[in-house]
């Protein structure tokens, strides 16, 4: 039994929902469907949830959200005609409408684009049509509650011969719609997949499925054939973004590997991520590669401490992370030395005030010999379950930098093995990312 996830892409039109319908019909075992708001049609549409958006943004502009949600109505009119459906959303749009207008807030707005996709899609497949808002649940301080969601999904969706469930949202205590970050279809999927205890969750893109790296960086990358859940992590977190990155906590649990898949190339393969404790026991196998996959983040910052005898001044580390830590700064990374500690940081939501006032509390509580602040490092995370079992990959990497006369200003490896952070100046990433991936291209 599966889990199915389509994107917008894959709901764009009636075309690509008469694609999504054959797949799903082909297969004997796809039981449970999560459809996104439909996305664009060519590279210069809107997509439908910021079509949405934008009803909120004319709403507090003009007091009505009227003429913005026209828009979101002819896309809906157009598919369903192209489908040749027997469906009035107009009761659904009086009631959109009537709620917008009324002063519902951005997050109820947005989820009524997966709302309407879902009824569709359903209608269209002659499925029962599952509300998020009826099994995905989130606290009164808008936290994803995983344990009470996995009973009401296995609950409801229990003897259910096919259903159609919209991503991207759920319902807090009091009623009141809450989405997930942009993306979070993939989330619900996962979800679902883990409270119907799925054979396997596929998710169906636009893409054959994971690169080795960014193909707007390199061009025609090999597809990832396979990589594991930690794997995934790792390259997430650095902007390899075909799955949201929180979608593996849902699935995890459950030991439920994710097949990524083109909708419009359903004949490829994809890639699988499976299970890695799975993969490290030999229940899943793959084609020896030393490298799995390469990404890179621009936009961060180091801060330089230096103290003699830091190694032997207890609770210096703890210290250091209290000033973060009142500052609301996450922690990235934290390569040391005996008298050295470098904390990375991400700037992209920090001011020059907060920063000020980070290397002001450090100079007055730590006393440091130095303190240097650098901005504009890029990180680039390279991973790899095969990097432990081969001499030389650290070697090699450095090479490939050193002959594209790239410069490294911070190396940092996880006590795991699976992957090596190398920071570089923010200019050189693009540069970066492709030696490497020259090298073990070999």
């Amino acid at each position: 039994m599966k889990v199915l996830k389509f994107g917008g892409t894959s709901m764009a039109n009636a075309k690509s929902i008469k694609q999504v319908a054959d797949i799903i019909n082909a297969d004997k075992h796809a039981k449970y469907i999560v459809v996104s708001a439909p996305g664009k049609r060519e590279s210069s549409d809107v997509k439908v949830t910021d079509l949405l958006y934008e009803c909120i943004e004319v709403r507090n502009r003009e007091g009505l959200c009227d003429s913005a949600l026209e828009k979101v109505i002819r896309r809906f009119d157009e598919i369903i005609s192209g489908l040749k459906i027997d469906l009035d959303l107009t009761p659904e749009f009086n009631v959109i409408r009537d709620r917008i207008n009324g002063g519902a807030g951005s997050d109820y707005a947005s989820s009524r684009g997966e709302f309407l996709s879902g009824i569709v899609m359903a209608k269209y497949l002659n499925a029962r049509f599952i509300d998020a808002g009826d099994v995905i649940r989130f606290n009164m301080e808008g936290e994803f509650d995983s344990e009470t969601t996995n009973r009401l999904v296995s609950a409801k969706l229990e003897g259910a011969s096919r259903a159609v469930i919209p991503g991207f949202y759920g319902k807090m205590p009091n009623g009141k719609i809450k989405t997930f970050s942009r993306g979070g279809s993939d989330v619900t999927g996962a979800i679902i997949a883990r409270g119907v205890n799925a054979e396997i969750y596929e998710n169906w893109t636009d893409v054959d499925g994971f690169m080795t790296v960014d193909p707007r960086i390199k061009d025609n990358p090999q597809i990832i054939e396979m990589l594991t859940y930690k794997e995934l992590r790792e390259l997430s977190y650095m902007g390899a973004n075909v799955l949201h990155p929180e979608s593996i906590f849902p699935v995890r649990k459950a030991d439920i590997p994710i097949n990524i898949r083109n909708t419009f190339n359903p004949k490829a393969k994809g890639t699988m991520i499976v299970p890695t404790k799975k993969y490290m026991s030999g229940e899943f196998t793959r084609t020896d590669r030393t490298i799995t996959g390469i990404a890179g983040k621009t936009d961060f910052a180091a801060i330089y401490v230096e103290k003699s005898l830091m190694n032997s001044e207890l609770g210096f580390a703890r210290k250091l992370l209290k000033i973060l830590e009142r500052h609301n700064i996450l922690l990235e990374h934290l390569p040391s030395g005996i008298d050295t500690m470098t904390v990375v940081i991400d700037t992209a939501s920090l001011d020059s005030e907060s920063i000020n006032a980070v290397l002001r509390e450090i100079k007055e509580e730590l006393a440091p010999n130095n303190v240097e602040y650098v901005e504009g490092i890029a990180l680039i995370a390279v991973v790899g379950h095969g990097m432990n079992r081969k001499k030389g990959t650290a070697s090699r990497v450095f090479r490939a930098l050193s002959d594209a006369d790239v410069n490294i200003r911070m190396i940092d490896q996880g006590s795991s093995e699976l992957n090596i952070i190398i920071g570089v100046e923010n200019g050189d990433c693009k540069k970066a990312i492709c030696a490497i991936y020259d090298e073990f291209d070999k």
